[in-house]
């Protein structure tokens, strides 16, 4: 099969054996893949948990059809449209465990749906499981025109939230986060952001922060908070360290939380995936929960989409079609 792997001059396509399922797994024939921001630090061979590495397929999600199963898996069937967030997603096929996957709904194509898993189970756990908003309640989304950005505004609607404020330096995406959710855009480059937050929120602040940024904005997302609120961390974009003031989170009572997926074992993944299932599949299966597509590429010209990662100029989810070079060249012959 072929597959763009990892290699210390970068990512290349090359021919790898197609893998088999074990137990309790299943073998995708891979229809498309979304590109992660943390694709570009795997590029070289950098891990990202248990995913990634030298010679190992990029990409974190998949979305496809069932073509064989492995020994103990009774929940999925050979045709069935599935997507995962887990791993080895730029391949023609992909192996994943049963527990990970979800089913497509129907009247979504695999590249609209490819961009979903991620961000759903990122931003349900941040948001339901660790960040416990209830009906009513307020949240500030750092980092909110991003894929999983742009989910956990809806996320938060669905769920109740009173006040949703999203943040986006750029002023053509801060724009549009109204469509998908928020009742207020935010600058965080503005320095009266924490004002605006405040002044939407009589003073108080709002009950919880999901924080895709950290960095310098640590000490201002306190302050942004109420009294007694949560912060959760999911991403540190502006930065791995930073200072931090002890003296405002003690005055300010806040429970602050940091998540990540790496650390995670198989079972706490499935459990996650449970309870995405149980929670967003009715606004999922009714279209009340998407994704932009911001591009689609032919599987060949990666490249092109990891540049376009790299520059961070798109809306929504950046794309990999696996059939899509075939049928270009198809579509030619014809003319």
């Amino acid at each position: 099969m072929r597959a763009i792997i990892a290699s210390p001059q970068g990512p290349s396509l090359t021919e790898l054996s197609t893998p088999a399922p074990g137990r309790g797994q299943v073998l995708v024939r891979v229809r498309a893949a979304a590109l992660n921001r943390i694709d570009l630090m795997m590029l070289t061979g950098h891990a990202h948990g248990s995913m990634g590495g030298a010679g190992i397929p990029l990409g974190l999600e998949w979305a496809g059809d069932v073509i064989e199963v492995g020994p103990g898996v009774d929940v999925w069937q050979v045709g069935d449209r599935v997507m995962s967030p887990s791993g080895g997603a730029f391949a023609e096929r992909a192996v994943g465990p049963a527990g990970q996957l979800y089913r497509i709904p129907d009247g979504l194509s695999y590249s609209e749906a490819v961009g979903l898993p991620v961000a759903l189970q990122t931003m349900h756990d941040a948001i339901a499981t660790n960040g416990h908003l209830q009906p009513g309640q307020s949240v500030l989304i750092q980092g909110a025109s991003s894929g999983v950005g742009l989910m956990a505004l809806q996320i938060a609607k669905f769920l109740g939230a009173g006040l949703v404020i999203g943040s986006s330096t750029s002023p053509e995406r801060r724009a549009r986060l109204t469509e998908f959710g928020a009742d207020l855009a935010i600058d965080t480059r503005d320095e009266s952001w924490v004002d605006e937050v405040l002044a939407a929120t009589q003073g108080n602040g709002v009950d919880l922060v999901v924080d895709q940024i950290a960095g310098s904005l640590v000490n201002l997302n306190m302050r942004a908070t109420r009294i007694l609120g949560r912060i959760v961390n999911v991403g540190r974009l502006g930065g791995m360290t930073g200072e931090f003031d002890f003296d405002l989170h003690a005055l300010r009572r806040l429970t602050y939380v940091g998540v990540t997926f790496r650390t995670r074992s198989a079972e706490e993944v499935e459990r996650i995936n449970q309870r995405v299932t149980q929670d967003l599949w009715p606004a999922l299966s009714e279209g009340k929960l998407r994704l932009p597509v911001d591009s689609v590429y032919p599987f060949e010209a990666f490249r092109g989409a990891l540049e376009r990662m790299r520059r961070n100029e798109h809306l929504g989810k950046i794309v990999l079609e696996m059939d899509a070079g075939a049928r270009l060249r198809r579509n030619q012959q014809r003319r």
